[in-house]
């Protein structure tokens, strides 16, 4: 078994994207690899194939290593349900919520399950490649640290430090990362990679000379910024679109504080025919063929910040101009009757009225329930699956007309009686083909062109193995994963 770990100088350096392209390229010498990230702080989830929850850039590193996602790839989540508070989810379920000082004094017992799930995956895969979190150089949080080098030193792993040309100040972002670490931290440290460089390499030679004399250290190589690569994010939104058409359906996502599983919507930011925006604080809805209310960690919070920015009033101006709506999850509860948090899990203790659009009330529940599901669409009976990640139980009316059959006999969501509005419980809805050209027809779309999102994902895993094999030394990654 050889352990690799890919730190980065900040967060979004690229290590997600390093890791997944260095699992596909792995693969692709016949070596067995498995993804792994001991902590990570994220509202994007996935379910895995035990039933438990883990972050989506995870279950994307585990379909460039051909695998089922499994909770011991990231045993360790923290979904942020306030600016200092966060879920606490140990190997695939929630344990408790706490504050960030709380969390501090608990990581000791996180560090536990770390290594636990860390032994078993060595114990079944030649090779574990682990994705750290931030940056190793945050000494305010060093102490009993478990995502980056006090994991590193536990397993005696070595590791490659990335970081973000695009950012600017490379240079001083990887010798100051380097400066900051103790000795034998630094020791670990074996080799660089420079991500998102554009231009002549040429001119960029004098200062990778300099970088290894400075620090004694390889430069593994330089990776080209590619401006339509499609991976998806493990927090932050992507708001990049892809070419359009003449014909495109206007789609807005209201974006929420805790907005969660924002990856749904990739699959429509992408679509030649969808012109896809996310709307923030400040920003008006404009006037749009469907508005999509996403996922949410806090969802009564939320609810309070769409009505404090006006946005329910702009919901029934678009319904009352013909406009359709979708309600995802969070969003779901949000368009019903209430939303009760009696033993506050989210948040205060309370209830909140919903916007009223449907005739059911939400409950949020201790248990998360967590399932990848397969189904119908009422609309056009398409074929859909997804997964769910909610602690709502929803009972109403409502219900009785649902947006989706499941194929284990229940039903999900509802759709009104106009047929204007959906909800459903759902993430991932759009990224069957035949269930997103249904949602595209039923938004106004006439002629859908039907995309393979999961094709198109494939093909940009495979383009980063491709960049790996171009712009990395490839005799030193296989020596550092001990398997050259």
């Amino acid at each position: 078994m050889t352990t690799l770990m890919v730190q980065g100088t900040t967060s979004d350096a690229g290590k997600s994207t390093l890791v997944t392209a260095l699992c596909r390229w792995l693969l692709r010498q016949g070596i067995e690899v498995v993804p792994f990230k001991p902590q990570n702080m994220a509202l994007n989830s996935a379910v895995t194939a035990d039933g438990g929850e883990i972050g989506r850039a995870q279950a994307v590193q585990a379909q460039a290593c051909r695998l089922e996602p499994h909770t011991d790839m990231n045993p360790v989540l923290l979904k942020p349900n306030s600016d200092t508070g966060a879920q606490v989810i140990i190997h695939g379920r929630a344990v408790t919520s706490m504050n960030a000082v709380a969390y501090h004094d608990y990581k000791a017992i996180a560090m536990q399950a770390v290594l636990a799930s860390h032994r078993r995956l060595s114990e079944a895969w030649p090779v574990v490649m682990v994705e750290g979190a931030g940056s190793p150089a945050e000494i305010n949080l060093r102490a009993g640290d478990i995502a980056n080098m006090g994991f590193a030193e536990a397993v005696d792993c070595p590791v490659i430090l990335v970081a973000d040309i695009n950012r600017g100040g490379v240079f001083a972002h990887l010798v100051g990362t380097l400066e900051l670490l103790s000795p034998s931290e630094q020791a670990r440290v074996k080799g660089f990679v420079i991500n998102r460089f554009r231009g002549d390499i040429a001119l960029l030679q004098p200062g990778l000379d300099w970088l290894e004399q400075r620090t004694g250290k390889p430069v593994l190589g330089v990776l080209p910024y590619v401006t339509d690569l499609h991976l998806e994010a493990e927090d932050g939104i992507d708001a990049r679109q892809g070419k359009k058409d003449a014909q495109v359906l206007k789609v807005i996502v209201p974006v929420l504080p805790r907005i969660s599983n924002h990856t749904d919507f990739d699959p429509l930011r992408l679509h030649p025919q969808v012109d896809l925006q996310f709307v923030g604080p400040g920003q008006p809805i404009p006037p749009a063929d469907l508005i999509i209310l996403p996922g949410s960690k806090s969802v009564r919070s939320d609810l309070a910040q769409l009505r404090e920015r006006g946005w329910d009033k702009a919901i029934e101006r678009h319904l009352r101009y013909g406009g359709k709506l979708i309600g995802i999850c969070g969003g779901l509860q949000m368009l019903g009757r209430d939303v009760h948090d009696p033993a506050g899990l989210e948040g205060a203790a309370g209830s909140s009225a919903g916007l009223g659009l449907f005739d059911y009330a939400t409950v949020l529940e201790a248990e998360k329930q967590l399932r990848n599901v397969a189904g119908t669409l009422a609309l056009e009976t398409a074929p859909v699956t997804g997964y769910e990640i909610h602690a709502g139980v929803t009972t109403g009316p409502a219900l009785g007309h649902p947006a989706v059959q499941l194929a284990d006999g229940r039903s999900d969501g509802a759709i009104s009686a106009d047929g204007q509005v959906l909800a459903t419980y759902l993430h991932g809805l759009f990224e069957g083909s035949a269930s997103c050209a249904a949602l595209l027809r039923w938004a106004g779309l006439d002629e859908v062109q039907v995309i393979d999102y999961q094709a198109l994902r494939e093909r940009d895993i495979e383009r980063l193995a491709d960049l790996v094999e171009r712009h990395l030394d490839t005799r030193r990654l296989l020596q550092l994963c001990g398997v050259a």
